[in-house]
């Protein structure tokens, strides 16, 4: 269904993608310091499945409507900000996991991450404008060449995201002990969701 020449090229430009900083990166690592390693890579699987649920709508054509419908990406756009800001002031007021306390249920984790990546209208954006590079309907049906071209980029985005969510509850781990430094680490962590929330607040429409 997909040409193998066509294969070729989106797999460097998809990995180069998901090495690139973003937001879901940048979320999966501060989820890494506040709650560990295992609720990050959850996280990161959560930003992957958001993703495909991006593709998917774009696959569908829902895409155009988030495009063309300036007031529904604002609406999807503070809801982003809202949770972020949430996010950020839970980090702050509980700090990093203690060393004696269990660590956040990585179901939560998974479902913060969804939230985060599906109330990025940027993100439909970005697929609306990346994907349809690649797809060539006179070799099949559009939408199954949209879901394949979205695992590649889902299946990059889960593992990179996640090496990243991985490092940071290492780092994180070796510091929980002091009670100090965990309180610094729910202050970093509450940043980098405010900055998040920041960014997303403050971008333009494509």
């Amino acid at each position: 269904m997909i040409e193998t020449v066509t294969l070729l090229a989106f797999i460097p430009a998809a990995l180069a993608l998901n090495f690139t900083p973003g937001a879901d990166m940048m979320f999966c690592f501060g989820q890494g310091l506040r709650s560990g390693a295992k609720p990050a890579f959850a996280a990161s699987a959560g930003t992957s499945v958001g993703m495909m649920v991006h593709v998917l709508v774009a696959g569908l054509g829902l895409g155009a409507a988030v495009a063309t419908m300036p007031w529904l990406f604002d609406v999807i756009r503070w809801m982003g900000v809202a949770y972020l800001l949430y996010l950020s002031w839970s980090a702050i007021r509980n700090g990093a996991v203690s060393a004696d306390a269990p660590a956040q249920p990585t179901r939560f984790a998974f479902r913060d991450g969804l939230v985060v990546n599906l109330t990025n209208p940027k993100v439909i954006l970005f697929v609306l404008a990346f994907i349809p590079q690649f797809v060539n309907p006179t070799t099949g049906p559009i939408l199954p060449q949209f879901l394949i071209l979205g695992v590649i980029i889902a299946l990059g985005g889960l593992v990179v995201n996640g090496l990243v969510g991985i490092f940071a509850g290492g780092a994180g781990k070796v510091l929980i002990s002091n009670p100090r430094a965990s309180r610094i680490m729910g202050w970093v962590t509450g940043g980098i969701f405010t900055a998040l929330a920041v960014r997303l607040a403050i971008m333009e429409r494509a």
